[in-house]
């Protein structure tokens, strides 16, 4: 199994942060990595997801639907797309208020099955690097919300 973890400092209350990440119609607008979705942010819920395959290098864009696993709002979300014995990556962020009005943003992926076995350690920096590249696009994103 690989574990990506990025964590990042955001200038804005966790509900806030939270109501960006579960907005998922409006990821086309701002997001680099998960470049567009539609559905709703609810445990069960299946979203139809196209996400850049960043650790890959080409930019290739995937389509897969996911299925949201945890969602508490303000708190935590998460998703897993999976293709059986294949491929299984849960996708997740977790927000935390950090007491002076930000949030501290956990972001990551736990990924397992035959294809993530034979990831390189630079395709996981890839794509460790991809998904910093998206916390600064929320950051950036809350900024324009205002």
């Amino acid at each position: 199994m690989h574990r990506i973890r990025t964590y990042a400092s955001i200038g804005f209350p966790a509900e806030r942060v939270w109501a960006v990440l579960a907005d998922f119609d409006r990821y086309a607008e701002w997001n680099p990595l998960n470049v567009w979705a539609e559905g709703q942010a609810r445990i069960g819920a299946r979203v139809p997801m196209r996400f850049v395959d960043a650790g890959g290098g080409k930019g290739k864009i995937i389509a897969q639907t996911v299925t949201v696993t945890e969602c508490e709002p303000g708190r935590t979300l998460a998703w897993v797309g999976h293709m059986p014995l294949l491929f299984r990556g849960r996708h997740f962020f977790d927000v935390e208020p950090d007491g002076a009005g930000s949030t501290r943003l956990t972001h990551g992926e736990d990924l397992s099955g035959l294809i993530p076995l034979f990831f390189s350690e630079a395709r996981i920096a890839r794509q460790k690097s991809a998904y910093e590249a998206m916390n600064e696009a929320l950051a950036k994103r809350l900024s324009q919300l205002g």
